[in-house]
């Protein structure tokens, strides 16, 4: 069952991952192995994408690219049937588990951590990776081109990858709350549910592309929107007696934390 790639746990990101890269014909699915334990995942899997399937992690193993998208709290059991894994590259997507323990696990070994984010699922997605000492130019464009297939890949300090989860990684709870209290509020000022729904989602999309295209710094888009004594200035002052920018802060500050605990588990 040998393949190039191989990914442990078929859950929503390994799936979204999965998904992406049969799509971009990145790989063929006869190219990837999927290692699950639940009987009717790997049928799923098997049936919507052509991929191998086995319940056996060390058997899915036997791969260039062996991607853990376990559960963290899961790792130490995965582990232990993979510790002599026949794969020269790991790549990591749990929050909180560190290069070095990675390194502990499978030693030797090319490891990349990585953080995805759950656009990944429309190729929107945006992920940063940290590689250690022994991953080739060669292992690190192919993680790259892996994860470039569900969104935009940047490198960072591995000092700072709990940073990411914090703010990427969980991001995307929080924007989806934001557009609910937003779509909330529609409906408080009269909106039926499903244009307020359509309004909320498309200002927020609309918003961020116009940001990441024109590069305009966020208080320079507010300022734009924001006349004298309007409406959105009017908005702007509950929003911040309500106190949304420490929230928002202390919101990411909380998921970098838990997952700095959630690595020491």
């Amino acid at each position: 069952m040998k393949a190039q790639l191989s990914i442990i746990g078929g859950g929503v990101m390994g799936e979204a991952i999965l998904s992406r890269l049969v799509a971009s014909n990145i790989y063929l699915p006869s190219d990837v192995c999927v290692s699950d334990p639940m009987p009717e995942r790997r049928a799923l899997l098997e049936k919507k994408y052509g991929v191998q399937v086995t319940p056996n992690n060390l058997v899915a193993a036997d791969a260039e690219i062996m991607l853990l998208a376990v559960k963290p709290q899961s790792l130490n059991a995965a582990a232990i049937g993979l510790a002599n894994a026949p794969a020269p590259c790991i790549v990591s997507i749990l929050a909180g588990v560190t290069l070095a323990q990675l390194e502990g696990m499978f030693p030797s070994k090319s490891i990349i951590r990585a953080m995805p984010n759950t656009p990944a699922q429309v190729g929107a997605g945006v992920t940063a990776i940290s590689a250690n000492a022994l991953v080739t130019t060669a292992q690190l464009d192919a993680v790259r081109k892996i994860f470039g297939a569900v969104g935009t890949v940047v490198e960072v300090a591995e000092s700072l990858m709990n940073a990411v989860t914090g703010l990427s990684g969980s991001g995307p709870a929080y924007v989806a709350l934001m557009i609910e209290s937003m779509a909330d509020g529609g409906v408080a000022a009269g909106l039926p549910r499903a244009i307020a729904m359509q309004l909320a989602t498309q200002t927020v999309l609309g918003t961020a592309q116009l940001l990441s295209e024109t590069k305009l710094h966020p208080a320079q888009l507010k300022d734009q929107v924001t006349s004298p004594a309007g409406t959105t200035i009017a908005a702007i002052a509950q929003l911040e007696k309500a106190g949304l920018r420490s929230a928002m802060i202390e919101a990411v500050l909380a998921a970098t934390r838990r997952a700095e605990e959630l690595g020491k588990q």
